[in-house]
């Protein structure tokens, strides 16, 4: 391949909001993440108390749940760092807040399966396949 990046491989003026479950994940995902997707930032956060509180703070390019998040949603349990306001709450209760604070066109990806993570977040980005 060659060394010059094209510019649709450049997502760098954009940024994910990761809400997961584990702190030690979000950093290591906040590193690991970028060069895998055109350069995008990744700001990850373990708690609904950081999550809300940036989601009314700023626009994000893309809202991202990561799959332990999600994979206590889908078995029914209650996403670790949630906060009395989210007591109960689903994924699909999580979207409704994103869309309340970015918008209806918000982008939002969720997974279960780590392997998606990649693909799903350049598709959301406009990137191509990697």
């Amino acid at each position: 391949g060659s060394s010059s990046a094209c510019a649709s491989e450049d997502a760098s003026s954009k940024v994910v909001l990761s809400r997961g479950c584990d702190p030690v994940m979000a950093q290591r995902a906040g590193a690991m993440l970028p060069p895998m997707i055109g350069q995008a930032a990744v700001i990850g956060v373990t708690t609904d108390d950081e999550f809300f509180s940036l989601l009314q703070e700023r626009k994000f390019d893309v809202v991202f749940f990561a799959p332990g998040a999600c994979r206590y949603s889908a078995a029914h349990k209650p996403i670790p760092g949630g906060s009395h306001a989210s007591a109960g709450w689903t994924i699909a209760d999580y979207w409704a807040k994103v869309r309340e604070h970015q918008g209806d066109a918000a982008i939002i990806v969720e997974t279960t399966e780590e392997r998606q993570i990649v693909p799903l977040l350049r598709k959301a980005l406009g990137l191509p396949p990697a």
